[in-house]
C-alpha cells in the first residue's frame, strides 16, 4: 500500500470483486476517504446480551439463538426482496427476524444454524420482530450468555470490534480489516488535521490521525466516544462555517434601509380585534430592526398553528410598503408572500383583504389557477378576478405593492418593481439562490422572512438554520381554548363514544378530520405486512356503518396536486363533513370550521407530528377535540402519548421527541445530508453552541478563510448546504 492518498479509488490498492465494487458503490465507498469515514454504526459489546422474553420495543439487543423457516420473500407495496427467518433463543422463545433488501443472506444461512443476532426489537402483527440485524454464525454457544461476556478487564478482552452496515457482496468484516489495513499503511502521517490545534485543545478533541484510530480500532469505550465526539463536533463546525460564511455573503448584497415609525405601526396594530402576545410584539420589533439596517433580514419564525405568524407578517408588511423607493415621493416597496398551496395563499388573500381594508393599499393574488386583485372597481364586491398579463404588468411597475401567490411568484415572467420583503410560508427549502430570484436590479434582493408551524428542537435550528436569525412564538393568543386531547383504547365501546361525541358536533355545522397511517390495505397473505387502518378502508367503513347521512371524502400523497387542492376547496367550502387523510393535511391547511380529529394508529407518529395534526382543529374560538386512537401496549408509548396531553407547545414536545425517539424520527432527518453521528450528537446544546461561536468567531476576523486553507477546501468540496427538505 505504497503511495496512497486519500482520493486514491479503492480498487486500486485492496483486492476487489466485482460483487464488492458493486456492494462498495451502493455503500457510497469509492476512495480510500470514504472508507476511513464509513463509521462504525455500534461495538459488538455495546448491545446488552439479552433474552427474547426481557426484550422490549426500541431496545437493541444481542440474542443467541437457532434458526428456523428461513426464506425470501418480497414486501406488499414495494416489492423489496427481504430474507426472513425465526430465532429461538436459548430459554425457547422465538423472535421474527427480517433483513430488508438483503435477500442473499437467506442462501449463506442454514436450518439449524447457531447464531448470534444484534439488533433493535420491534412489536409488529405477528409479536416482537428484529429488523436487519447483524449477525455471527457460530459453531457453539459461550457457556455464559448473560451480562458477564463483557465484563472482563481490558487486560482479558479488548473493548470489542466495530460493527458496519453492510450491503450485498460486502461484510462488516471485509470493511474492518480493510480499514485496518489503510490505518497500518502510513497514510495517517499525511494527513492535515482540519480542526485548527487551538479548537482540540479548548474542547478536549483527539487529534484527525488518533480519532480515526479509537474510531475503528478502540481499547476502551472511551476511546470511543472521544473519536465520536471528535467527528460530531467536526461535521457541526463544518455546517455552521459554510452557514457563517453564506450569511456573510449574502449580506454584502444591497437591500433596502426602511424608515418604520413606531406609532405607524401601532396604529396598524390597533386595527386587530386582539391584543398581540409578547411573543407577536417581540418577533415584530425583532423583524423592523432588521429592515432598518441596509443589509438584508434573514429571519426564521418559528411557531405553533394558531400563534398568530400571520399577523406578525401582515405587520411586517405593512412596515414595509409604508415605506417609499428610493428618494421618490410616490409609489411604494413591495412585498412577496409565498405559501405552499393554493388553498393557503387564497385564504392569506382573503386575510389581508380584511386587514388592510380601507388604508388605500392594493394587493394581489396569483396563483396557477387564477388571479385576484384588491380593491374591486365594482361596487359591492371586495376584489375583482383579472388576467395574469395585466397582473403581472401591475407587479412590474409598482402599482401593486402587495402579491400573494404559491411558486408561481418565481418565475421568469413575475418581474416586481421595488420588492423589498419576501414572505416564504413553510417553505424551508427555499434557499439563497432562490431569494435572489425575487430581487429585480442593481443586485438588490429584498429582506427574507422564512416562517414554519413546524416544532424544531432549538439544536436543529441552530444547525440547520446557521444563516437565519431566529424568533419563536411560544405563547397562543388569549381567549383561544386548548384542544381537549384524548387517548382512545381499541375497544369498541370507547371509540362509539367518540363516533357520537363528533356526530354531535357535526349536527351543528362543524367539520372533522380522521386520519390514518397509510392509503390502501395491506394484503391480508403477506404475513410481515403491518394491519394498519387505511384512509380508502376507513373512509368506506365510516360511509357505511356510522356517519351515513355525512358526506365524506377522501385525500392522500398519491394524489396529483391539484387533485389535493380540489378536496382541500372543497372541505374549506363545507362541501364536505369528514376529510379522512394520510398526514398530507400536516401543514399549509386552514379550516376554522374543523374541531375534531381523530388520527388512527396515534403509536405510530412522532409527538411532534401529532401536535401539528392536532393544530388543523385550532383555527376557530370553538371548544376543538382530539382524538388519538392509539394501540399503545408498552409503557413507553403511553409516556409518549400522555406527553402530548399536558406540554405547552410543539416545541416542548419536538424536545421530547428528540430525546425519546431520537433524532433521525424528526419528520425529513434523513434528507438533509447529515451523519448519523451528527444528528445523535445535535441533541447535545453544549456542543451545537460551541461548534457555532467557533464558526462565527473564525468567519468574523477571517471571511475567505486564508488561515485555514484546510477548512476552506473541505467546504467548497463538501456539500454543506444542509436545509429542510
Amino acid at each position: 500500500m505504497k503511495n496512497i492518498n486519500l482520493d486514491t479509488k479503492i480498487f486500486e490498492t485492496l483486492r476487489t470483486q466485482e460483487t464488492q465494487k458493486r456492494a462498495l458503490s451502493r455503500l457510497g465507498i469509492e476512495t480510500i476517504k470514504d472508507l476511513l469515514y464509513y463509521f462504525p454504526t455500534r461495538y459488538s459489546h455495546m448491545s446488552t446480551v439479552s433474552s427474547i422474553a426481557q426484550s422490549n420495543s426500541d431496545d437493541v439487543v444481542t440474542i443467541y439463538g437457532v434458526l428456523s423457516k428461513i426464506s425470501i420473500k418480497k414486501t406488499y407495496r414495494t416489492n423489496v426482496p427481504t430474507a426472513q427467518a425465526t430465532l429461538t433463543d436459548l430459554q425457547n422463545n422465538t423472535v421474527k427476524i427480517i433483513w430488508f433488501n438483503q435477500a442473499f443472506i437467506a442462501k449463506t444461512l442454514n436450518e439449524g444454524q447457531m447464531v448470534k443476532l444484534t439488533g433493535k426489537i420491534s412489536d409488529g402483527k405477528y409479536g416482537k420482530t428484529l429488523t436487519n440485524p447483524e449477525f455471527e454464525k457460530l459453531s457453539s454457544f459461550p457457556i455464559d450468555t448473560g451480562d458477564s461476556l463483557f465484563n472482563e478487564s481490558p487486560e482479558e478482552k479488548e473493548f470489542g470490534y466495530p460493527i458496519y452496515r453492510e450491503s450485498k457482496g460486502i461484510t462488516s468484516k471485509w470493511i474492518y480489516h480493510s480499514i485496518i489495513k489503510i490505518l497500518g499503511s502510513g497514510i495517517l502521517d499525511k494527513l492535515e488535521d482540519p480542526l485548527p490545534s487551538f479548537i482540540l485543545q479548548k474542547y478536549k478533541l483527539p487529534t484527525l490521525q488518533t480519532a480515526l484510530v479509537w474510531i475503528h480500532s478502540p481499547q476502551s469505550s472511551n476511546h470511543a466516544k472521544a473519536a465520536q465526539k471528535r467527528f460530531a463536533f467536526e461535521e457541526i463546525f463544518l455546517i455552521q462555517l459554510k452557514n457563517q460564511q453564506r450569511r456573510l455573503q449574502y449580506q454584502k448584497h444591497f437591500s433596502y434601509k426602511l424608515n418604520v415609525e413606531q406609532k405607524t405601526i401601532q396604529s396598524f396594530i390597533d386595527r386587530f380585534p386582539f391584543t398581540p402576545t409578547k411573543a407577536q410584539h417581540d418577533a415584530v420589533n425583532a423583524i423592523i430592526n432588521d429592515m432598518t439596517s441596509s443589509h438584508p433580514m434573514s429571519r426564521l419564525l418559528e411557531g405553533d398553528v394558531g400563534s398568530g405568524k400571520t399577523f406578525v407578517a401582515a405587520t411586517a408588511a405593512y412596515a414595509t410598503v409604508s415605506n417609499r423607493p428610493g428618494n421618490q415621493s410616490y409609489g411604494r416597496l413591495q412585498v412577496a408572500y409565498m405559501a405552499p398551496t393554493e388553498v393557503l395563499a387564497t385564504q392569506l388573500f382573503e386575510n389581508f383583504v380584511e386587514y388592510f381594508k380601507g388604508l388605500g393599499i392594493q394587493i394581489g393574488l396569483l396563483t396557477g389557477s387564477g388571479c385576484r386583485k384588491f380593491p374591486s372597481k365594482v361596487p359591492g364586491e371586495a376584489w375583482t378576478n383579472i388576467s395574469r398579463s395585466q397582473l403581472t404588468k401591475w407587479i412590474a411597475n409598482g402599482e401593486i405593492p402587495i402579491v400573494i401567490g404559491t411558486h408561481t411568484l418565481i418565475q421568469k415572467k413575475v418581474v416586481f418593481q421595488d420588492l423589498a420583503l419576501a414572505i416564504i410560508d413553510e417553505q424551508h427549502r427555499f434557499g439563497t439562490k432562490q431569494r435572489m430570484k425575487l430581487g429585480s436590479k442593481e443586485k438588490r434582493i429584498p429582506h427574507f422572512l422564512s416562517m414554519t408551524a413546524t416544532p424544531i428542537p432549538r439544536t436543529l435550528a441552530l444547525t440547520i438554520y446557521g444563516d437565519l436569525d431566529l424568533s419563536v412564538i411560544d405563547t397562543m393568543p388569549q381567549g383561544r381554548k386548548q384542544v381537549i386531547t384524548e387517548i382512545v383504547s381499541p375497544d369498541i365501546s370507547s371509540r362509539s363514544e367518540v363516533y357520537e361525541s363528533i356526530r354531535s358536533s357535526l349536527k351543528e355545522g362543524r367539520q372533522a378530520y380522521v386520519i390514518c397511517p397509510r392509503i390502501e390495505e395491506a394484503d391480508q397473505s403477506k404475513e410481515q405486512s403491518l394491519q394498519l387502518t387505511s384512509v380508502k378502508a376507513e373512509a368506506q367503513r365510516l360511509k357505511n356503518t356510522v356517519y351515513k347521512e355525512f358526506r365524506i371524502d377522501i385525500m392522500h400523497s398519491k394524489m396529483t396536486k391539484i387533485q389535493k387542492e380540489k378536496v382541500m376547496e372543497k372541505f374549506y367550502n363545507h362541501e364536505i363533513d369528514i376529510l379522512v387523510s394520510t398526514s398530507v393535511v400536516e401543514v399549509g391547511v386552514n379550516v376554522p370550521n374543523a374541531t375534531s380529529i381523530i388520527i388512527e394508529g396515534a403509536e405510530r407518529f412522532g409527538l411532534a407530528q401529532l401536535h401539528q395534526l392536532r393544530g388543523r382543529v385550532i383555527r376557530s374560538n370553538h371548544q376543538a377535540y382530539c382524538y388519538l386512537f392509539a394501540d399503545a401496549k408498552s409503557e413507553k408509548t403511553i409516556e409518549r402519548l400522555q406527553a402530548i396531553k399536558h406540554a405547552k407547545n410543539g416545541f416542548e414536545l419536538a424536545e421530547m421527541d428528540m430525546m425519546l425517539r431520537g433524532i433521525g424520527d424528526l419528520a425529513g432527518v434523513k434528507q438533509w445530508g447529515i451523519s448519523d453521528l451528527a444528528m445523535e450528537a445535535i441533541k447535545n446544546i453544549k456542543m451545537v453552541e460551541f461548534a457555532r461561536n467557533e464558526a462565527q468567531d473564525i468567519i468574523k476576523h477571517d471571511p475567505v478563510l486564508d488561515n485555514f486553507p484546510e477548512l476552506r477546501d473541505i467546504i467548497s468540496k463538501e456539500n454543506y448546504n444542509i436545509h429542510f427538505e
